[in-house]
């Protein structure tokens, strides 16, 4: 081969390769934007029972992929809103999942590739309604993703000699083999970190003529299931041990699966063929097979292989709260809203913990709290999501006025915490970027400013977990010590600005680490607004438990209430361009 076709076949390749990527993310993406939260709700009711959680895991994974669905979970459980034993039937059920997507790729549709990718752009872009506008990002992808086989196929084919001597080493025929054929697709897909993407390397080469038998995918396909753990791993890093057991949960299933399937090699070389007489649909029917009888083998011994993983990974340390957000409370509105109100004190104790690291990062740089931070920041997302969802289920119960009221103050201070929480990540952001400008650096009494600052905030917060206490008695009175400690912090907050500005003055601090300080305190000053709402709405007469009604069961609906009729939007447009509103 002449230098000019080595380049053609290489970025043919490497080009088609991250097309395919792309488009798999895509679909993905737009396949779960579609779905909304509603994922998210199912999937807590679903980790009640093993087979219902293996049966949205396999949805879950066939529409996000496992990589990305055991994320999901790892995020989950980092929130407190599943427990690792929770996660197991679903984790076996997401790798079942990914392979309804690789069964996806293995039909011939890379004639219609063009009009999905005219199609879905055309969606997406000109769509209003969600579903159909993210349904239309899910097409697209699913045009790229062909579009990259094409394009990897049309690259290899005048060069399949090229690939036979390399292919000749991973043919699954021998035991030597088949093993280094599983441990180069499962180092492969570690570095990409997609599966789906490595197979449909593999499909591409059975298409250009590279590959032209069974044994010689099969280790491909199996080695693939492996790397992509790698995924998991990464995205647990900062996590609580829990989240990390998730991750280990996916890697020790994926190796014991990869396992049997090398153990019944032979099984699968003579049967697989009998699935189809095309070998692309052959190795895509393996890999469903192999992982369907994988799962189901194991959900049974879903305890056994808890205690295993809880072994592998040991902890001493005491694990964050579980989510008090609890279905069953439903039809006991008070008892639902007392719930809701511990959700809400637990989620300021993760943002009580941010605040806390976030000095610690200010001062000295430590990656794993660096990225401990951005976790914390990430689940109290979650929670805020969990606790819509939950709050919407209970508008559909019987609620009294006050509790009415009540839960849409609650709803606001879940939003205001939401909005603490970004501003702590802000904190932790802000630093990062001044490590890396040597002029941002501030002196010694510019970071004593700065903890002063953070301490007065660091006291909102401890004082508003005291607030939300659904055992207190009285929430307007700490609400109120609340407001007294806001003016603690607004001193605090003056006598740091004017310092500031004294060294401004003197020349004693850079343009750069002044617009630096002035960003620290400018989020410092917004989650001291979101604290003062959180204590505002606390004051409100309707914030308040009625201890008899904990435990008084309800109406399973709401009583009806009647709509108002609809307006008429010509009176209102008119009423805007009148002289009067303007």
């Amino acid at each position: 081969m002449d230098e000019s076709s080595i380049m053609k076949l290489v970025f043919g390749l490497l080009g088609g390769l991250a097309l395919f990527i792309f488009g798999m993310r895509t679909m993905s993406a737009g396949l779960s934007a579609a779905m909304g939260d509603g994922m998210r709700t199912l999937l807590g009711k679903a980790t009640r029972n093993r087979l219902a959680g293996l049966g949205l895991g396999t949805v879950i994974g066939g529409l996000i992929q496992s990589s990305a669905s055991i994320v999901l979970f790892i995020g989950f459980i980092n929130a407190g809103l599943m427990t690792f034993m929770q996660s197991i039937a679903p984790t076996l059920g997401a790798n079942i999942g990914t392979t309804l997507s690789v069964q996806l790729i293995s039909f011939k549709l890379s004639e219609y590739c063009l009009p999905a990718i005219f199609v879905g752009l055309m969606l997406h872009m000109v769509s209003k309604n969600r579903k159909f506008k993210y349904g239309g990002q899910a097409v697209l992808g699913f045009g790229l993703l062909f579009l990259g086989m094409v394009i990897m196929g049309d690259s290899i084919k005048p060069h399949r000699e090229v690939f036979e001597p390399w292919l000749a080493h991973i043919n699954g025929s021998t035991t030597t083999g088949l093993i280094t054929g599983t441990v180069a697709a499962a180092l492969i897909t570690g570095v990409i970190q997609s599966s789906g993407a490595v197979i449909g390397m593999g499909f591409a080469m059975i298409s250009a003529g590279a590959i032209t038998e069974f044994e010689g995918i099969y280790p491909i396909i199996i080695g693939a299931n492996v790397g992509t753990c790698v995924t998991g791993l990464l995205g647990s890093i900062g996590t609580t041990v829990d989240a990390r057991r998730a991750a280990l949960l996916h890697l020790v299933f994926n190796l014991v699966s990869t396992s049997l399937a090398i153990a019944a090699a032979p099984l699968f070389y003579k049967y697989a063929p009998l699935t189809s007489g095309d070998l692309i649909r052959q190795a895509a029917n393996a890999d469903t097979i192999k992982m369907t009888i994988s799962a189901l083998l194991l959900l049974p011994f879903v305890p056994l292989l808890g205690r295993l993983v809880e072994k592998l990974l040991p902890s001493r340390t005491e694990q964050p709260e579980p989510t008090f957000l609890n279905d069953r409370l439903l039809d006991r509105p008070e008892q639902a809203i007392y719930a809701c109100l511990r959700e809400l004190q637990r989620t300021t104790r993760i943002c009580a913990h941010s605040l806390h690291l976030a000095a610690e990062e200010f001062i000295k740089h430590d990656h794993k709290r660096m990225q401990r931070i951005v976790v914390n920041e990430q689940s109290v997302n979650v929670i805020k999501v969990a606790m819509r969802s939950y709050l919407t289920q209970l508008t559909g119960h019987y609620l009294s006025k006050r509790q009415s009221i009540l839960i849409e103050h609650i709803d606001r201070c879940m939003s205001d915490l939401e909005r603490v929480g970004d501003h702590i990540a802000n904190l932790n952001s802000i630093a990062k970027r001044q490590r890396g400008i040597a002029a941002a650096r501030f002196g010694s009494e510019a970071v004593e400013n700065w903890l002063s600052v953070h301490r007065a905030v660091a006291k909102l917060l401890d004082k508003v977990v005291e607030s939300l206490d659904p055992e207190t008695a009285n929430f307007q009175e700490i609400a109120k010590e609340v407001i007294q400690l806001r003016e603690e912090y607004n001193e605090a907050s003056i006598a740091a600005r004017n310092a500031h500005f004294q060294r401004m003055e003197e020349k004693g601090v850079t343009p750069i680490a002044g617009l630096i300080f002035n960003d620290y305190f400018s989020n410092f000053q917004r989650i001291a607004k979101h604290i003062k709402n959180i204590a505002l709405a606390e004051q409100q007469p309707q914030f308040w438990l009625k201890r008899e009604k904990l435990s008084k069961v309800m109406s399973n609906e709401a009583p009806g209430y009647s709509l108002p009729e609809n307006i008429k939007p010509n009176d209102y447009l008119d009423k805007l361009q009148s002289d009067d509103y303007r």
